[in-house]
Order: structure tokens, then C-alpha cells, then sequence
């Protein structure tokens, strides 16, 4: 009897261990019909750390578009911070610890090939998150219809010129977006498609370095220099280049209101700048859905489904969604409605006359 009492004690701290032993190799796992499988790590790679919307928008709502598909999934996230070599470091680091998808927001669109081609090396799916990668090898684009963005900025930039009676054949400035960024490109085709049949003159147009205010400035204060009062107006890719613009302006002692201005992305300063009468437009691309869509795209690719895609560009099976042209007349029923920024972010003491004045509330 005492035999077999000590066997049947063996057996029982044996069993125990054992069970000990499953628990603690499953605590970072999950488990599907019986079957112990590790939680998804999906990476996430943005461009630059001077274009606000990263930050403050593209990454927390992907993030928690994610969780709320995938709780047990993981995002690791990294900025380029405008280094096509330290976005590569950042791809392979991701690549390396084991990412099952790969969301890539590239810096230099013809650099970030070599990311695309690594991954597929190591069968990882990827998906052009905003801007297109060149070679038309990702799985997946979503983005904007970049193009039709810059038709809406050279839109609204002949009717603000005509608007403010300047007539043709003045001059005009063009400052486009980073070199590297297929986007710019389709910004400035579209922008082309209008101002160049406008009847106005581009007097000399500018490719930004990195997207960077400083370079938009630095350029701008050279033409306020070159050509004086013959400026009637400045095409600007974004609401970063705008900026450059104004503070040029404001340096040279240009009046502003009567100087037709663009921009992109809805910044908060953009938002401002229009307010103040500084800048005439932006336009609001509703990151939010953007990033839900990115996030849905990854979360069933990391599952093995690969969705239908409703168009294609480059070759690359595409979402694209609808930009909208803003001005003073619709912040109110558009970026403040769908709570991209809120009236009391925008409105600071600065601003709060032409948020009323704007029915900004």
C-alpha cells in the first residue's frame, strides 16, 4: 500500500507540472477550435514625424481599429522621421520579429521597393498605406483619389484668383510637394489639369525637399524677392508648405488677403490659417476611415483572406476615398462634424471671432 500510494503521488505532481508547463508556454497565445496559436504582430510604417496627421490621427485610429477586429493582435509601429535608409532599418527589424503584415506609409515611394521585395521574400503580405510604392508589388493600396486632390486645390484656387479679380495673365507660384512622394505628383497633375488651362501664369514652380515648411519658406522668400506684387496667388501642396508660405509672407510684409493660397490635410494650423484669412483653402481626406480600412485589410490578410478590391492603380488591387475641398464656409459641416478636430481645438482665444463669425461652434 505504501507503494502504491507513493506512485499514485508521483503521477499526480507529474500531471500538475505538466498542466503548469501548458499554462505558462500559452500565456502569450491564443487558442481556436482546441488549437494553441500565437497572437498576430501587424507592422505599421509611417514617413515623417513633420506632418502632424501621423500622429495624431493615422496611428491611434489604427491602432484601435486593430484592437476592436483583433484584440489578441499586436501593432508595432514605427516614423521614418524622413529617412528612406531608416524606414528600410525599421521594415527588416519589423520583418525580423515575425509581423505577418506589413502597413507601409513610404518616405521615397522608389527607395521603399527594396521593402516590398524583402517581404515578399519572406511571403508577408503588404499593404501602401497612403502613398504608392513603385513596382506595383504590394498587395494592397488605400489611399485617396490623389489626383482628384489636386484638381479640387486648382479648383478653388482659379475661382479665389477670379474671385479677388485678379485677371489673366498674372503670375502665379507653384509649390508642390517632396520629389519622393508619388503623391505630390498626382497632386500637382491634378492642380495642372486646371491652373494650366486657367489663363494664368506660373512664374516658377517648386518640388519640397521632404515636405519641410522651412524648404517651402526659404523658396518662397526667394520669388516674394524675384517677382514683388507680380505673385497673385501660390498654389501650395499642403498646409506644412502653406505655412512656410505665410510666414515668408508675413517677413516680406505681403498682404495676404489678397494673395489666393492653398492647401491639404486639414491641420489644425491649416484650419487656423484659413480662419485668419491667411490661407483660402485645404482639403479634408477623412483619415479615419482611411485607417479603419488599412487595419481591416490587415487584420484578414494576417488571417490568409485576401477582400476584392473595387479598382486598381498600378496594377495594385485599390481603395481610393473621396477628398473634399474646404474653406471658411464648410469647416463647421465637415471636419468639425465628423470630430476630426473639435471647435474648442480650433477655436482658441486667437480665432474665437472668426470661429463665430465662421459658425464655427
Amino acid at each position: 500500500m505504501k507503494i502504491a500510494t507513493k506512485r499514485a503521488v508521483v503521477a499526480a505532481t507529474a500531471l500538475l507540472l505538466a498542466a503548469g508547463t501548458l499554462t505558462a508556454c500559452s500565456s502569450n497565445t491564443g487558442t481556436t477550435g482546441g488549437t494553441t496559436t500565437k497572437a498576430v504582430k501587424i507592422g505599421l510604417l509611417l514617413p515623417d514625424d513633420v506632418t502632424a496627421r501621423y500622429a495624431a490621427a493615422d496611428k491611434p485610429y489604427f491602432e484601435a481599429a486593430v484592437k476592436a477586429l483583433d484584440p489578441s493582435a499586436t501593432v508595432l509601429y514605427q516614423n521614418a522621421a524622413g529617412s528612406a535608409s531608416k524606414q528600410q532599418q525599421q521594415a527588416q527589424s519589423m520583418l525580423a520579429q515575425g509581423v505577418k503584415v506589413l502597413v507601409l506609409d513610404a518616405f521615397d515611394g522608389a527607395a521603399a521597393a527594396s521593402i516590398v521585395t524583402e517581404a515578399k521574400a519572406k511571403k508577408v503580405p503588404v499593404i501602401d498605406y497612403d502613398r504608392l510604392v513603385n513596382g506595383g508589388a504590394s498587395d494592397y493600396y488605400i489611399s485617396f483619389d490623389n489626383e482628384k486632390v489636386g484638381e479640387l486645390q486648382g479648383t478653388a484656387f482659379v475661382g479665389q484668383l477670379k474671385a479677388l479679380g485678379v485677371p489673366a495673365g498674372a503670375g502665379i507660384l507653384m509649390i508642390d510637394g517632396s520629389p519622393t512622394d508619388n503623391n505630390a505628383t498626382l497632386f500637382a497633375q491634378g492642380a495642372h489639369k486646371i491652373i494650366d488651362t486657367s489663363g494664368y501664369k506660373i512664374l516658377a514652380e517648386y518640388k519640397t525637399p521632404g515636405w519641410l515648411p522651412a524648404n517651402a519658406q526659404s523658396w518662397a522668400t526667394s520669388q516674394f524677392t524675384k517677382f514683388g506684387s507680380k505673385i497673385k496667388g501660390i498654389y501650395a501642396a499642403n498646409d506644412g508648405t502653406a505655412g512656410g508660405v505665410i510666414a515668408a509672407a508675413k517677413a516680406k510684409k505681403v498682404d495676404l488677403s489678397k494673395l489666393a493660397l492653398t492647401g491639404q490635410d486639414a491641420s489644425l494650423a491649416g484650419l487656423q490659417s484659413i480662419l485668419a484669412g491667411d490661407q483660402f483653402m485645404t482639403i479634408y481626406k477623412a483619415i479615419k476611415p482611411e485607417a479603419e480600412k488599412a487595419a481591416s485589410l490587415a487584420v484578414s490578410l494576417a488571417k490568409g483572406q485576401h477582400p476584392s478590391a473595387p479598382t486598381t492603380v498600378s496594377g495594385v488591387p485599390s481603395f481610393l476615398l473621396v477628398p473634399i475641398a474646404v474653406t471658411k464656409a464648410n469647416i463647421e459641416s465637415t471636419v468639425v462634424k465628423d470630430g476630426f478636430d473639435t471647435a474648442a481645438q480650433i477655436c482658441t482665444a486667437a480665432y474665437a471671432a472668426a470661429c463665430t463669425a465662421a459658425g464655427v461652434q
